[in-house]
């Protein structure tokens, strides 16, 4: 090989290795961990081409965005699997704890939220609270 071929072919090599870091860093790197509480709101199965489960919990307390105005806490989120998803449609209207992981960008076939729930924690009526 020549000298120009092994210096193209480096370039290369370190070129793609910075685009798989960049994309990993901008779609698979977990971001946060966490947990939400809060009234079941929906969860619907949508999309063009990846039907994915998205969802709403409404927290408990208030939130002003705009001064003099008053607006409920609200979660929206994608769901990680179909078990989950079912379980949640199945309860709505039900007080949950919900772990979620959040990304910096979303894929089309993981939801249209940043915030990806992987788990439910609790499950109870509003009655019981």
């Amino acid at each position: 090989m020549t000298t120009s071929k092994k210096v193209f072919t480096i370039i290369a090599i370190l070129l793609l290795i910075v685009i798989a870091a960049v994309c990993y860093y901008r779609y698979f790197f977990i971001f946060g961990e966490g947990v939400k509480a809060g009234e079941l709101n929906y969860v619907v199965k949508k999309g063009y081409f990846f039907k994915t489960y998205e969802g709403k919990l409404i927290q408990s307390g208030i939130k002003s965005r705009q001064t003099g105005t008053l607006q409920n806490n609200e979660f929206i989120f994608s769901i990680a699997n179909d078990e989950i998803a079912n379980k949640m449609m199945q309860n709505s209207g039900k007080f949950y704890e919900l772990h979620y992981k959040e990304y910096k960008n979303t894929l089309p076939w993981r939801g249209f939220s940043v915030y990806v729930v992987d788990s439910i924690l609790t499950t109870k009526d509003l009655t019981q609270q």
